[in-house]
């Protein structure tokens, strides 16, 4: 990607730009997380997700403690050009910290969030101790 290729990225006040993971093969949205330009150098670099870490205010190598990489398969640009969507191949088929599919695996039942989709593997498990 050349410099004015990430140019046009418009990033917010903080420099960071949402970026939603997607698996190429099944279409289902795993995760959303931020990326700075540098992120976005290193993704395409490497051809794997890495993200803007706004806790730890560092670069964020998907996968780089659970073995979970997100291998990239393509990178998209919404018509805004404030979004970016990762096409990856979720390596263990876990994307969330909690040991599930897709992070987003809460759905409305009656007035209240619920776990729909189940546990893979238990986050205790692959990380040693529970990580919220």
């Amino acid at each position: 990607m050349t410099q004015s290729c990430l140019d046009e990225i418009k990033y917010n006040d903080d420099g960071l730009v949402p970026a939603i993971a997607q698996d190429a093969r099944t279409g289902v949205v795993l995760m959303l997380a931020w990326m700075n330009r540098e992120a976005v150098e290193t993704t395409i670099a490497e051809q794997r997700a890495v993200y803007f870490s706004r806790s730890r205010q560092k670069l964020w190598r998907k996968g780089e403690e659970s073995g979970h990489v997100q291998n990239l398969k393509d990178i998209r640009l919404d018509c805004d050009n404030d979004a970016i969507l990762l096409r990856v191949e979720q390596v263990g088929d876990i994307a969330c910290h909690t040991g599930r599919t897709s992070c987003f695996y809460q759905g409305i039942d009656g007035d209240q969030w619920r776990a729909l989709d189940p546990v893979v593997k238990p986050s205790e498990q692959i990380y040693g101790e529970h990580k919220d």
